[in-house]
């Protein structure tokens, strides 16, 4: 697996395949039925879980966040997509969050991971039971990584 050192998609449509596929083929689960004209709208409207991936950059940024992830961090998809990842959580557990990361990279993927979150605004939350896994396309390329969850508690 080779990583590629800018990833850009064609399309919308082009990483939410990816996030869908690499989810199945690492997990062998099914994040949602992939349909090229359905999955946009299932995962970004009305979806009941927040997923949101980041790219391969040397500190990577978010790539994208459905409507979920975005109420919960209380911003725009264009402020998400501009915000390096690492800012999502707070200063005492961005090491935590880096040794996460490393693991996932080494491994695929983890599941019920557990940790605090800061929105936009300061407010906190925990999610928990999150899945995050890399995305790597047909090609066997390291595209960067997401993560899903459906339980988060405001703290």
């Amino acid at each position: 697996m080779r990583k590629i050192e800018k990833y850009r998609y064609h399309s919308v449509s082009d990483h939410l395949e990816l996030l869908v596929k690499s989810y199945e083929e690492l997990t062998g689960r099914i994040l949602i039925k992939y349909d090229q004209l359905d999955t946009l709208p299932k995962l970004f409207d009305q979806a009941e879980f927040a997923l949101v991936s980041h790219g391969t950059e040397e500190d990577p940024v978010f790539n994208y966040g459905n409507r979920c992830a975005l109420e919960l961090f209380e911003m725009s998809f264009e402020e998400l997509t501009n915000l390096p990842s690492r800012k999502s959580a707070e200063l005492p557990n961005r090491e935590e969050r880096a040794r996460l990361l490393a693991e996932v990279t080494a491994k695929g993927y983890i599941e019920n991971y557990s940790g605090v979150r800061i929105s936009a605004t300061g407010k906190r939350f925990q999610i928990e039971e999150a899945t995050v896994w890399n995305l790597i396309n047909a090609k066997g390329d390291y595209c960067g990584q997401a993560a899903v969850f459906s339980k988060w508690v405001m703290i």
